[in-house]
């Protein structure tokens, strides 16, 4: 039997791309490997198998660039509502730390932004359980905001005092 081959520089560019079957009635789609197998890279030139990239229409980037707005809306609650959010969402061993970056998030000017994505994100948890992703993935954002590069100057001059 022959091992399935393609041209080194097509196998290289097919592998870079991210290939996905059409979505079943769940929305879930299987991942495809055209670069390496020949049933994949057959249904790719058919068009069965669609690049992750090329296969949004303009209604669903539309529908994406709208559902991102509705999360950047600005929502305070308080500091025990946010514990019963976090402690909903998260396992106990990362609940503390998760609770303690938000709580810093909410009064740092640059990280608001996470702490709004979480809230948001969270109440469209409620009734679709998608987004929970979503709202672990809003405290990372957080996370990452609240982390500030310090110059040179300052810790040149922390040596020298």
């Amino acid at each position: 039997m022959d091992k399935f081959k393609l041209p080194r520089l097509e196998k290289k560019k097919l592998s870079k791309q991210i290939w996905f079957y059409p979505a079943d009635e769940k929305g879930n789609s299987l991942v495809a490997f055209p670069h390496k197998y020949k049933a994949d890279y057959d249904a790719m030139n058919q068009g069965i198998v669609q690049n992750i990239f090329d296969r949004k229409t303009p209604e669903e980037k539309e529908k994406r660039k709208k559902e991102h707005e509705e999360l950047d809306n600005e929502i305070y609650v308080s500091d025990d509502e946010l514990r019963k959010y976090v402690n909903n969402i998260f396992a106990k061993e990362y609940r503390n730390s998760s609770y303690n970056i938000l709580l810093e998030a909410k009064n740092h000017s640059k990280a608001q932004l996470g702490y709004f994505n979480f809230i948001n994100s969270y109440q469209k948890h409620l009734t679709n359980d998608s987004f929970s992703n979503i709202c672990c993935m809003a405290v990372d954002y957080c996370r990452q905001l609240l982390k500030t590069k310090r110059s040179k100057n300052k810790k040149h001059k922390r040596r020298n005092s």
